[in-house]
């Protein structure tokens, strides 16, 4: 739990009473526990004023089996090894409880491990690349790749036909391993590299028509003068900080390009939606057809460990808790 908002030092592991499943609920024993960007930012106090307080259980999705279930619930899900979406707190436990609609069963083949590291991320890039009207051919950017949700992104824009797929990235081993899972351009953090040509993003008449943002934080508005003419960008997360707040100025900059811009949460998605697009993914995970990269696998009591790797921003792919 967090006792202190701000660096990892301020998580520790504290005792509570096993968690009893209310009606529609279930309660999961965790073989695994995702470790998200969206559990960081919560951490660091930067969404405080959004109702999270000190005492806050993180943790919003696991992966394991179910030990009860709650009024109204058939008896058959006891038992079953699911993956649960256990909103945006008590996931870091060893016992979690879930609504059964937000609970999903595991296909043969998939590992818990990686069932969190899709899970969640799988559905913001399915359905953020949706949201941006994202056609063949179009040049696509994803900016923060090195995560779960980059990662998932890229690989759904190459598999989609893009034009070209550019990312972001801190090191040249970083952009040799998107390369594998489908990127065709890689960038720095600050948006060069092989942005000159083809593709690229330095010139804005060979911008992207798609830009997918997980970072966020003061370097937003020079992506969205990578824009081209009628591109789209899609912030899908702030994990590394707030934009400043006259961004918007650098659309109204262009006014004639007829750029847009948008926000994008999963929440905003209906449950069945979410749960169709996370079937096929984790089908096509268990067959081999969709990569996910689980970058380490930590006890549950190390989790202040894992928050300091995101921080130091030395994580590919996903930290993953086992309790």
């Amino acid at each position: 739990m967090i006792r202190e908002f701000g660096k990892p030092e301020g998580l520790e592991v504290v005792d509570l009473p096993v968690p009893v499943p209310g009606p529609g609920e279930v309660r999961i024993a965790p073989e695994a526990i995702g470790v998200g960007g969206v559990d960081a930012v919560i951490r660091r106090g930067t969404v405080a004023g959004h109702g999270f307080q000190e005492g806050h259980l993180l943790g919003s999705e696991v992966a394991g089996r179910v030990t009860a279930v709650g009024e109204g619930v058939i008896a058959s899900w006891e038992g079953r090894r699911v993956w649960a979406f256990t909103g945006l707190s008590g996931g870091y436990a060893e016992e979690a409880v879930a609504a059964v609609d937000n609970v999903l069963p595991l296909p043969d083949g998939l590992t818990g491990a990686d069932a969190v590291t899709l899970g969640g991320s799988g559905v913001v890039a399915h359905f953020a690349l949706a949201r941006a009207h994202f056609a063949p051919g179009e040049s696509v950017l994803v900016r923060g790749a090195a995560g779960s949700i980059g990662i998932t992104a890229v690989q759904l824009a190459a598999r989609g036909g893009a034009g070209a797929v550019a990312v972001t990235t801190s090191s040249a081993e970083r952009g040799a391993r998107l390369r594998e899972l489908g990127a065709t351009h890689i960038l720095d953090r600050a948006g060069e590299g092989e942005g000159d040509g083809e593709g690229g993003g330095k010139d804005r008449g060979e911008g992207f028509d798609v830009i997918v943002d997980i970072a966020g934080g003061p370097r937003l508005p020079h992506f969205l003068d990578m824009l081209r003419p009628n591109g789209r960008f899609l912030a899908v997360g702030i994990v590394a900080g707030q934009p400043p707040a006259d961004f918007g100025a650098r659309l109204l900059d262009r006014f004639r390009s007829s750029l847009s811009f948008a926000t994008f949460s999963a929440d905003t998605v209906p449950g069945p939606d979410q749960q169709a697009v996370r079937s096929a993914q984790f089908a096509e995970a268990a067959r081999g057809e969709l990569r996910t990269v689980v970058h380490e696998v930590l006890p549950l009591d190390r989790a202040a460990e894992a928050h300091r790797a995101m921080d130091a921003g030395t994580v590919f792919g996903r930290i993953v808790l086992a309790p």
